[in-house]
């Protein structure tokens, strides 16, 4: 039987996550059992110093890792994989950037495929703010919403791979001037504008110096405010690809879920009315609305009963999701959040609430874990 160091596959090694594999003592002896959990990264630098060691049959990539993990542990593999990716967008492009990318976001892309309700909780709960963060966290905002609009669509695994690529890379020569221009409450410089209107060109021009030559990502990028109609930048042709398309519709729907320091995130049902009015007949769009609908998971509800709660789940129809109640019709916090079918007129949808309604929610795990939840 075949056996690997550790430190060889130090990358499929995560705190917090379960391990992919058994890890063995040098005398290969069991030291874990596949799934343990190491809380910290000096517990894992132990492992490598003591020379552990790892069975090659057992050795799964982490994307398969999230095909074949307990439901209930998503979650918590959402919150270290999009870390994963964050980190690699917040990193200086250069060789090995294509390799590192595709490292990190096959997972993220699983998860997606594993669980597309879950998909668009992380869409919606873990939404930009004006803050540093702001451009790397719209880059992920787009980049799962185009990929679930893309499995909509029947696009084939490659394309819909290489569109997540297309949304996670297309603003990173600008993800700094993101956040600035989402804190700052007057409008544009000069210079900022002139940074906005070329960020295309540059951002391809990064990613060419990083090695990659995938001609198809990089016109998307470059493209990806051209509009159909000639009015979109930096060369108002009408000719605009797939790709480019549909990352501009998911990058405009998921910025009106974003909160700005001159104004508040819309709700899940006012940002999808707004793209359906703004675009009428799409078929992008069309699909875009179809796949979030009007009431999403992780977007707040009030119910006819008065109790108020959030979306854990789409239901048979857009109307009826599936509600975890966090209130009394009262008001008063619930202990233990109730699951609600909304078909029936007593507890069906009433509206969308606003975050600030609920006083004081639950944490983002807590909250994930209800998505999950039997």
């Amino acid at each position: 039987m075949p056996y690997a160091e550790l430190s060889a596959v130090k990358h499929l090694v995560q705190p917090g996550l379960p391990l992919p594999f058994n890890v063995r003592d040098a005398d290969r002896t069991l030291l874990l059992a596949r799934g343990h959990v190491l809380e910290a990264y000096e517990q894992i630098d132990a492992l490598f110093d003591r020379g552990a060691l790892v069975d090659i049959d057992e050795l799964l990539t982490r994307a398969d890792v999230v095909r074949q993990a307990p439901r209930d542990q998503l979650p918590q593999l959402w919150a270290g994989c999009l870390d994963e990716v964050a980190k690699t967008l917040r990193a200086d492009p250069g060789p090995g950037y294509e390799g590192a990318l595709d490292d990190a976001t096959g997972p993220v892309q699983a998860l997606i495929e594993r669980d597309p309700d879950l998909a668009i909780f992380q869409v919606l709960r873990q939404g930009a703010s004006a803050d540093a963060a702001y451009g790397v966290h719209r880059s992920l905002q787009t980049a799962i919403t185009g990929h679930l609009v893309a499995q909509r669509l029947a696009w084939s695994p490659e394309q819909s791979a290489r569109l997540f690529k297309v949304a996670l890379t297309m603003n990173i020569s600008m993800l700094e001037l993101q956040g600035k221009l989402a804190r700052q409450t007057q409008p544009p410089t000069p210079q900022q504008r002139l940074e906005l209107q070329s960020h295309p060109m540059r951002s391809v021009r990064m990613l060419q110096q990083a090695g990659v030559n995938d001609e198809a990502w990089l016109e998307a990028v470059l493209h990806h405010h051209e509009q159909e109609d000639g009015t979109g930048y930096p060369s108002g042709r009408t000719e605009v690809g797939e790709l480019a398309t549909l990352a501009r519709r998911a990058d405009i729907y998921t910025s009106k879920l974003a909160s700005r320091s001159t104004r508040e995130a819309l709700n899940a049902d006012q940002a999808g009315r707004q793209m359906f009015m703004q675009d009428p007949g799409h078929p992008m769009t069309a699909a875009l609305v179809r796949e979030f609908g009007i009431y999403p998971p992780g977007c707040y509800v009030r119910l006819n009963s008065g109790e108020t709660g959030i979306v854990v789940a789409r239901g048979a129809t857009i109307t009826t999701p599936v509600v975890a109640c966090l209130t009394t019709p009262s008001g008063a916090l619930l202990a233990e959040p109730q699951r609600r079918a909304t078909d029936g007129k007593a507890c069906a949808v009433a509206g969308v609430v606003g975050e600030r309604q609920l006083g004081t929610p639950l944490p983002l795990e807590r909250l994930a874990a209800l998505v999950t939840a039997v």
